[in-house]
C-alpha cells in the first residue's frame, strides 16, 4: 500500500489528541499518550552539544579582537600623543633658548664694540692732553702725569660694560732714563694718590699707607728670590705700570703696582704689549685675575697704543705709552636675560693658544688654550671654570658667533705669537630644558587612557547584555530544536528550517500578492505562506495498535493512573519502535500507530513492521503485569490488538 507522511497530518493529528484525552480526563478515561512517545526522537536525532558552538567562538574570537584593537589603539594613541606633547615642549625649549642665546650674543658684541671705541678714545685724548702739555710745558713722555686721573680713567671704566676692570697707563722708559723715571715718579705719586683718594672717597686707607706700600724704583718679583721685589738692570726699554684705577685693597691691605716693570712680569704681558707695539693697534690676551689668596680665574688684557703729538692720522707717530683694561668677561653677561630665564652655558674660547704665568722671568711654559665657561641665570651670571664645561648632550644647539675679532692679520706678526679671535658658544643646560619640561604629556595620556578605558567598560557592558540575551535566545532556540525534532524527522526538520528560511526573504512580497480572504488554502500553501510538506512513499507497512478492554479499565481509574499506564506502555514501545527503525507516526487514544520504511526507505519494511508488532506485543504483557502493584490487579486483564496495513 501507500502510505502519506504530512506535516497536516501530524498537526490534525495532534489537535484530535487534545481534543480527545481532554474529553477522556473528564470521563476517568485515558485515551492519550506521555512524554515517553518524545523520548525515541531524542535518541533518533540528538540535538548535537555544539549547537551555537562555532557561532559562540566567532563572538568570543570578535570580542577579543575588539578588545585587542582598543588596547593598541589606546596604546598608540597615548604614546603618540605623549610624544608629540614633549616634542612640542621641546621645540618650545630649543625656539627659546635660540631667541636667549641670540640676545646674549648682540648685547655681548654690543658691549663688546662699545669697550675698544672707548679705550681707542680714551688712549687718543691721552695723548691729545700730551702734547698740549708738552707744547705749554716742554714736559714730554715719559715724564709726564695725566691730570684729574681717576675722573678719567672712572669714565673709561663706566664705558666698559663691568663692574669692576681695572685700567692703567704704562709709559715706555728707555734704558737711560730709568733714573730719571725713579725720580719722577717719587715727585708724582703721592699728587696722583691724593686726586684719587679724594675723588674717590676712600677711607679704608691715606696716601701715606699708599706711599708705605710703592716700591721707589722700577723693578718685578723674582720667582727665583721668593718673589721679592728686584730693581730691573738689563738691558732695553721697560715699561712701569704708572697710574692706576682703581687704587683698592687687595687681602685686607692696600695694593700697589707702581713701578712694576710688566715686560718681566709674566711671559702672556710681555708678549702682549710687543706684539701692541708691533702692529701699532689694540690687542687682547688672557691673564689671571686674583679673587683670593692663591686664587685666580682667566680673565681677559686689552691694550691700546697711546701716540706721542695730537696729529692721530700720522703713520709715523710714535708709541710713547701703552694703556689697558683688565676685566673679568663675566660681567657682559649680567643684566641680558629676564628673571625666569636661566640656565645657558656660555663659553668664551680664543681661536689661538696663548701663554699663561704670574711674574714669570721669561721662563718658556706650557701652551695652552684659553677657555672660560659661564652660566647666565636671568641677570645674574657665574664663572663656573677655565674650561669648556657646557653639557655635550646639547653640541646640536649651539649657537656660536665671533665675539671679538681685531681683524689682525696673523702672518705679520712674530714667529709663534697669535692675537686670538674670540669666539662666542651658548648652549642649553639641563635646567632651562626642565623648566619646558610640564606635566601635560603625562596628564594628556591620562585622560586618553581614562576615555579608552571607559570606551572599553562601556564595550564590555555592552557586550555582556548582548551576551546575555544571546543566551536566552540561543536557550531558546536549543529547546525549539529539540521540540521541532521530536515532532518531525531529520529530513522534514531540515526542509522545514530551509522553507521557512526562504519565507523569511520573500515574506513581504508574498503578502504584498495577497489576493484577499478569499483565497484558497491551496492556493496560499500553508499558514506559513509555503507548499505543504509531503512526499509521496510507496514502499510502507504501517502498524495500528490497540488496547483491548481500555475503555472498561479506565473508567473506573483516576487520570493520573490512565495516563501513568499510557506512558509507560507508549514509552516501551517508543524504545522497540527505535530499536527497530520504525517511525512513530501517532497515538489517538489508545491507538499507537506506527510505519516502517519512512521517512527513509528499506526494502525490509514488512518484515521490520511484523518484528516490531511481535515485540510489542510481547512488551505489553510484562508491562501490564509489572504495573498491577500500582493499578489495580485487573491491569494484567488488558490485551494487545494489532494490524500490519501493507
Amino acid at each position: 500500500m501507500s502510505y502519506y507522511s504530512s506535516e497536516e497530518n501530524d498537526e490534525r493529528s495532534a489537535a484530535s489528541r487534545k481534543s480527545q484525552f481532554t474529553n477522556q480526563q473528564s470521563n476517568h478515561s485515558s485515551t492519550g499518550g506521555g512524554s515517553g512517545s518524545h523520548s525515541r526522537f531524542r535518541q533518533q536525532t540528538p540535538i548535537p552539544p555544539t549547537v551555537g558552538k562555532r557561532e559562540e567562538a566567532n563572538v568570543l574570537r570578535a570580542r577579543g579582537l575588539v578588545a585587542l584593537i582598543l588596547l593598541l589603539a589606546a596604546t598608540a594613541v597615548a604614546t603618540a600623543l605623549f610624544r608629540l606633547v614633549r616634542q612640542q615642549e621641546r621645540r618650545d625649549f630649543e625656539n627659546q633658548f635660540v631667541a636667549h642665546a641670540k640676545e646674549i650674543v648682540t648685547v655681548s658684541q654690543s658691549k663688546a664694540n662699545q669697550l675698544f671705541v672707548a679705550l681707542d678714545s680714551f688712549a687718543s685724548s691721552i695723548g691729545a692732553q700730551a702734547a698740549a702739555e708738552k707744547a705749554s710745558h716742554n714736559i714730554s713722555w715719559p715724564f709726564y702725569r695725566i691730570p684729574s686721573w681717576s675722573v678719567q680713567a672712572k669714565k673709561l671704566a663706566q664705558l666698559t660694560g663691568v663692574d669692576n676692570p681695572t685700567v692703567a697707563v704704562v709709559p715706555i722708559v728707555q734704558e737711560d732714563e730709568r733714573d730719571q723715571w725713579n725720580r719722577f715718579a717719587a715727585q708724582q705719586n703721592p699728587i696722583w694718590y691724593q686726586e684719587s683718594v679724594d675723588h674717590e672717597g676712600y677711607t679704608e686707607f691715606t696716601v701715606e699707607q699708599l706711599l708705605e706700600r710703592t716700591i721707589p724704583f722700577i723693578h718685578f718679583y723674582d720667582p727665583n728670590n721668593g718673589y721679592q721685589p728686584t730693581p730691573v738692570r738689563g738691558p732695553g726699554e721697560v715699561f712701569p705700570y704708572f697710574q692706576a684705577y682703581p687704587i683698592g685693597l687687595k687681602y685686607g691691605r692696600p695694593e700697589m703696582i707702581t713701578n712694576v716693570d710688566i715686560l718681566n712680569s709674566s711671559k702672556q704681558t710681555e708678549e702682549l704689549y710687543r706684539i701692541t707695539k708691533e702692529i701699532r693697534g689694540p690687542t687682547i690676551g688672557f691673564t689671571r685675575i686674583p679673587i683670593a689668596p692663591e686664587t685666580t680665574i682667566l680673565g681677559s688684557q686689552i691694550v691700546q697704543p697711546i701716540f706721542d703729538g695730537a696729529d692721530t692720522e700720522a703713520e709715523d707717530r710714535k708709541i710713547v705709552a701703552i694703556t689697558g683694561i683688565g676685566l673679568d668677561w663675566l660681567d657682559y653677561f649680567k643684566n641680558v636675560l629676564a628673571d625666569d630665564e636661566d640656565g645657558l652655558v656660555v663659553v668664551l674660547d680664543s681661536a689661538c693658544p696663548s701663554l699663561l704665568g704670574e711674574r714669570e722671568i721669561k721662563n718658556p711654559i706650557e701652551s695652552q688654550r684659553n677657555i672660560i665657561t659661564y652660566q647666565v641665570d636671568g641677570p645674574t651670571a657665574v664663572y663656573l671654570g677655565d674650561d669648556d664645561l657646557h653639557d655635550p648632550t646639547y653640541d646640536a644647539l649651539v649657537v656660536s658667533k665671533t665675539f671679538v675679532d681685531l681683524d689682525i692679520d696673523q702672518s705679520q706678526l712674530p714667529e709663534g705669537s697669535c692675537i686670538p679671535i674670540l669666539k662666542l658658544r651658548v648652549y642649553p643646560s639641563a635646567e632651562l630644558e626642565d623648566s619646558f619640561q610640564t606635566d601635560n604629556a603625562t596628564i594628556y595620556t591620562v585622560v586618553v587612557v581614562a576615555i579608552f578605558a571607559f570606551t572599553t567598560l562601556v564595550f564590555l557592558l555592552y557586550d555582556f547584555s548582548v551576551g546575555k540575551r544571546q543566551r536566552i535566545v540561543m536557550d531558546r532556540i536549543v529547546k525549539q530544536e529539540r521540540i521541532v525534532s521530536d515532532v518531525f524527522p531529520t529530513t522534514f526538520r531540515d526542509r522545514l528550517y530551509e522553507d521557512q528560511a526562504k519565507t523569511m526573504v520573500t515574506g513581504d512580497a508574498n503578502m504584498l500578492d495577497d489576493d484577499g480572504p478569499n483565497e484558497s488554502f491551496a492556493s496560499r500553501g500553508s499558514s506559513m505562506g509555503t507548499a505543504p510538506l509531503a512526499d509521496l512513499f510507496p514502499n510502507v507497512t504501517v502498524v495500528f495498535a490497540d488496547l483491548v478492554g481500555f475503555t472498561a479499565w479506565s473508567s473506573a481509574r483516576e487520570p493520573h493512573q490512565v495516563f501513568t499506564l499510557l506512558e509507560t506502555i507508549y514509552g516501551a514501545f517508543d524504545k522497540l519502535a527505535y530499536r527497530h527503525g520504525v517511525f512513530k507516526v501517532e497515538t489517538v487514544g489508545d491507538c499507537y500507530v506506527a510505519a516502517a520504511g519512512l521517512p527513509e526507505p528499506r526494502d525490509d519494511h514488512a518484515v521490520v513492521a511484523c518484528r516490531f508488532a511481535r515485540d510489542c506485543m510481547k512488551k505489553m504483557k510484562d508491562v501490564t503485569v509489572k504495573l498491577e502493584v500500582s493499578l489495580g490487579p485487573d491491569t494484567s486483564d488488558l490485551d494487545f490488538r494489532t494490524g500490519i496495513h501493507r
